[in-house]
């Protein structure tokens, strides 16, 4: 998806104009993928516009940094002013918001400390991840020939720049054979995630998604599908899935900030379900959409108005 340009994007404490918002080509994030951030959307709801779930999302941000021991220069409170003078500074009504945490320029060599820690803030607007049709009609995916990395290589639990040169294989696999998006592996070949997307199924009015240890993000959607879940009284398993339960599932879908909830259709080939958008998938989705949108009450208080 092409950007399309906004004003100005917050670095290290000030708005600066979009096309000046650089950095130089020897800091230590463009070698090395020293780079922590996260995706955030802001919703255009019926009661004005919000973020949706700040500060999970600027408290994962913040437990990615310390797992590779960066120091963000900042409170937590500060990022999340910055999230929103950045969106009021954009005047945008609905756009992704990308807060990123990397070392920059000062060495060059494997060892990071010597670099300082830039914090930038970039917002945009953003539609359908996977396509417009992609959260009625859903999508049809591939199981990847790319693993998750096992668990004592790159933390998964960290969102950091250097775990997506992994899912750009996955998903360049995908594209090129068709497939919207592929279904990675973990190290152990139980099912663990999408280039971008926690995942989940649906057998028999089951819940079911891969635990943290399947080398998955802990997803900020994913976490609120399980809460939607739970308020609706659909039993919920986390647990370790082999590839086959994917093919017989009666539903299969994604979750995540990107793709919010978007059914897939077939898997390798194989139709899912009914090769249409399943029933628990759009009792999720439609709930999940009306409490971003403001049209029901944000009972769980995941809404930050600007």
């Amino acid at each position: 998806m092409a950007f399309t340009k906004t004003d100005s994007i917050w670095m290290n404490g000030r708005q600066v104009p979009w096309d000046q918002a650089t950095v130089h080509v020897l800091s230590h994030v463009v070698h090395y993928g020293s780079c922590i951030f996260e995706g955030i959307r802001c919703y255009k709801t019926q009661r004005g516009s919000a973020v949706f779930r700040l500060r999970d999302h600027v408290d994962r941000l913040f437990d990615g940094c310390r797992i590779y021991r960066m120091e963000i220069p900042y409170t937590r409170e500060q990022i999340e002013a910055a999230i929103v003078e950045t969106v009021r500074a954009n005047r945008l009504e609905a756009c992704y918001i990308r807060p990123l945490v990397y070392r920059g320029y000062e060495s060059l060599g494997v060892d990071p400390f010597p670099c300082p820690i830039d914090v930038a803030v970039a917002v945009y607007p953003w539609g359908s991840y996977l396509g417009k049709d992609a959260a009625e009609k859903g999508v049809d995916v591939m199981v990847s020939s790319w693993r998750r990395e096992a668990p004592d290589t790159l933390p998964a639990m960290a969102k950091a720049s250097a775990n997506y040169m992994n899912s750009q294989l996955i998903k360049m696999e995908a594209l090129v054979n068709g497939y919207a998006e592929g279904i990675a592996l973990d190290a152990s070949g139980f099912v663990s995630e999408g280039s971008g997307e926690n995942l989940f199924l649906v057998k028999k009015g089951t819940l079911y998604t891969p635990p943290l240890t399947a080398s998955i993000l802990p997803g900020i959607t994913r976490q609120a599908i399980l809460q939607l879940a739970q308020d609706m009284k659909i039993p919920v398993v986390e647990r370790s899935l082999p590839r086959e339960m994917l093919y017989i599932a009666d539903e299969v879908f994604f979750a995540g900030t990107a793709a919010e909830v978007s059914p897939i259709r077939s898997i390798d080939r194989v139709t899912i379900g009914r090769g249409a958008r399943g029933e628990i998938t759009a009792r999720l989705q439609a709930e999940f959409q009306a409490i971003t949108s403001g049209r029901k009450d944000d009972r769980h208080r995941w809404l930050s108005p600007l």
